[in-house]
């Protein structure tokens, strides 16, 4: 982790290169002095893509973690009654009379997927996913740390991607590097579309844009193209993880519309609150933009929104609005965006505005 923070990998996410940060991930007595032992669980999440999902530029893809209800809530609602019934259990046994936990579920800064190795739950994939040998990726990982002793499980010592490249090659940012030295994963944050569409805070690099597609939040290209989720991988009965209306299969031209009050209320418990509406509008003009550069005749309906967008109240927002109308070189849009260059305030956005009518 320090190598990889050292190179700028991590990007924006600062907390992660944080010295204090770095300390605790190599010492679990720094977030529970009084760990013992560690319970990993890992929770299946996988979900069918709906009818035409992700082959429709009108849709947007979510990333499959986020169509249900947020992950962190649920696990840890898990682990609260796992420690609940250790308790129990320790009591009974006469192994303590009370049982101190800390349950964890990806809020700090603590190494899931080693934990989950060293568990005998999978390996460390080329896709930096936890690779289960029967369930293969789609797994939440959530832990328990407990004052309690117990006897370890044998870790997983098998490394099965064996030569397979179909993740590092079908990610289309090349943000998947392969192995280092040590064998461990190394993945360019900056280019993974994950961080892109939720972690970056600002204008996602222009290079970038074009392999982003449809995908307004996450993505999963490295996991469906893993013939472990290939072969293994089973949708979830989990009630909470069922795909809601408003996360599958979004219809771009209808989240463009929305408010700040309309976000939050749409997306109340999911995952995809994150983003805030700043970011997640940034990515679907971003996927309109996308939409206009694949087809020869323009949707009027596209143009129109995007022509809306120029005067969206965040600067984010319109910067990419003027990239996704410089896709086309209609009369319509070019007059929209001189227009917008008359009236913008924004350096960043007038550059893009400069920039769109240059293309």
């Amino acid at each position: 982790m320090r190598w990889w923070t050292a190179q700028g990998f991590h990007g924006e996410m600062g907390y992660l290169a944080r010295p204090d940060a770095l300390d605790r991930r190599g010492d679990l007595r720094l977030t529970f002095e009084h760990v013992r032992s560690v319970v990993v669980i890992t929770h299946g999440y996988f979900q069918e893509d709906p009818p035409g999902i992700p082959e429709d530029p009108a849709r947007g893809v979510v990333a499959r973690y986020a169509r249900g209800e947020d992950y962190h809530d649920v696990l840890k609602r898990q682990l609260q009654d796992l420690l609940v019934w250790i308790r129990e259990e320790a009591r009974e046994r006469g192994l303590a009379d009370d049982v101190r936990g800390f349950p964890y579920v990806d809020t700090g800064p603590i190494l899931e997927r080693e934990l989950g190795v060293k568990a005998g739950l999978g390996w460390f994939g080329k896709n930096t996913m936890l690779i289960h040998p029967k369930r293969g990726s789609y797994s939440f990982l959530g832990l328990l740390l407990l004052d309690l002793p117990l006897r370890p499980t044998a870790p997983f010592e098998a490394n099965r991607c064996g030569s397979c490249r179909a993740c590092l090659d079908a990610c289309p940012t090349g943000a998947l590097l392969g192995l280092d030295e040590d064998g461990a994963p190394v993945m360019d944050a900056r280019r993974c579309i994950s961080y892109l569409t939720i972690e970056l805070k600002g204008p996602i690099p222009e290079e970038l844009r074009p392999a982003i597609g449809n995908r307004i939040f996450g993505c999963d290209i490295c996991q469906e193209v893993c013939p472990w989720n290939q072969r293994f991988a089973r949708p979830s009965e989990e009630p909470a993880y069922q795909p809601g209306p408003d996360t599958n299969g979004l219809a771009l031209l209808d989240l463009l519309s929305f408010s700040e009050e309309e976000f939050a209320s749409r997306f109340s418990g999911s995952p995809i609150k994150r983003a805030k509406r700043r970011g997640l509008l940034r990515n679907v003009v971003v996927a309109l933009g996308n939409w206009l550069g694949s087809v020869e005749e323009p949707p009027e309906e596209v143009l129109s929104a995007l022509v809306a967008a120029l005067s969206d109240p965040e600067p984010l927002v319109r910067g990419h609005a003027a990239w996704g109308l410089g896709k086309v070189g209609s009369a319509s849009a070019i007059r929209a965006l001189a227009e917008r260059a008359e009236l913008e305030s924004d350096p960043w956005v007038s550059e893009e505005i400069a920039a769109a009518l240059g293309r």
